[in-house]
């Protein structure tokens, strides 16, 4: 356990109690539909942030610095995202640091990836360059395929470099609808909200949550997070599972013995109008979990390159890979590890 953490157990429990009573979203991935393909988690760690909220100790808060509360609302997010397919990461500006690189969303490794962030730095002498920040964020995104949500932990202040809003909407305007800015707010002045305010506002998905009420209320949180990353499906209830089909050791390619199986699939789309796919690649647990997560999207995409040749529209298909991280049967033995080299086919409702 770091010292940080240990610290933070030690100093303020009545935050810890708030954190400890969240609950991951309940099992419902298939009745979830995510917003965005990947979501950055970038928390300012300027030396604003080491000052008391609204220079005062919030009894209910724990009574802690800002640069605490933003990273018990990290830890807080990220218990609440359900799995379904991102990739994310884990930076922090002024200064700008990788805690954790861009890879398929893991709630483990992005908790480990936060918890070293220090809470405890000197304040003299250390500036507030959110703009130089998100100019730096630039490098990361520019890496990234899909849609992106930028999450935000800051109070908004700046004193140096180049304006926070005018690098945002430089990034906004480069991206278009490829990226969203959701903003939770520990701002505790005129400046710092406004700041934040009109950063959240460039967006479409236009996400903003002051961090005060999203530690402090369940409803608030998920609403965030509803807001910027996922979306609930009306019909999703009605998303059933239709077959699988299997691959062999290593391999993404399709086996001949499996096209009736994705010609009964198209014939199944073909004659239900507004009928989406949904194909969910694994592996087995032979090899490493990085090789694994790439195979089982592989696999996921052949299957989806299929479809589309049979005349499926492509924007109606979910790819996603799971990669060793859903089993089906035991690894163990030869013949688990033959039903785990999967792609699961699904059908659900469009809107």
């Amino acid at each position: 356990m770091s010292t940080d953490r240990r610290a933070m157990k030690r100093v303020f429990p009545a935050l810890l109690a708030i954190v400890l009573l969240v609950t991951a979203i309940p099992a419902m991935a298939a009745q979830l539909v995510p917003r965005v393909d990947n979501f950055i988690l970038f928390l300012d760690h300027s030396s604003s942030m080491k000052f008391f909220y609204k220079g005062q100790r919030i009894v209910d808060l724990g009574g802690q610095s800002k640069i605490v509360l933003a990273k018990s609302a990290m830890v807080e997010f990220n218990n609440l995202v359900p799995d379904l397919g991102y990739k994310s990461g884990v930076y922090t500006f002024a200064p700008f640091k990788q805690y954790g690189a861009m890879a398929p969303y893991n709630r483990a490794a992005v908790d480990k990836a936060i918890d070293p962030i220090s809470i405890s730095y000197e304040t003299y002498g250390r500036v507030t360059p959110m703009g130089p920040g998100l100019q730096d964020l630039d490098k990361v995104l520019g890496g990234l395929s899909g849609r992106t949500a930028v999450v935000i932990f800051s109070d908004g202040d700046e004193n140096l470099g180049i304006n926070a809003v005018t690098e945002a909407r430089q990034l906004q305007s480069k991206y278009g609808d490829r990226l969203c800015f959701m903003v939770v707010s520990f701002a505790d002045n005129k400046h710092g909200e406004d700041v934040l305010k009109q950063i959240a506002a460039l967006s479409a998905c236009s996400c903003f949550v002051r961090g005060e009420d999203f530690l402090r209320d369940q409803a608030a949180r998920v609403a965030f997070l509803r807001c910027g990353i996922y979306e609930e499906s009306a019909m999703a209830a009605e998303t059933v599972v239709f077959r699988s089909i299997y691959f062999d050791f290593d391999k993404s390619n399709i086996k001949k013995e499996f096209i009736p199986v994705l010609n009964e699939g198209v014939a199944v789309i073909k004659s239900k109008p507004n009928t989406g796919v949904i194909l969910e690649g694994h592996t087995d647990s032979v090899g490493t979990e990085k090789y694994n997560q790439a195979l089982s999207v592989r696999r996921a995409n052949s299957v989806k390159a299929y479809f589309v040749k049979q005349g499926v529209p492509a924007s109606t298909i979910n790819a996603v890979g799971y990669g060793e991280t859903r089993p089906r049967a035991d690894n163990a033995t030869a013949e688990g590890r033959k039903l785990n080299r999967r792609v699961e086919i699904k059908f659900t409702p469009m809107k």
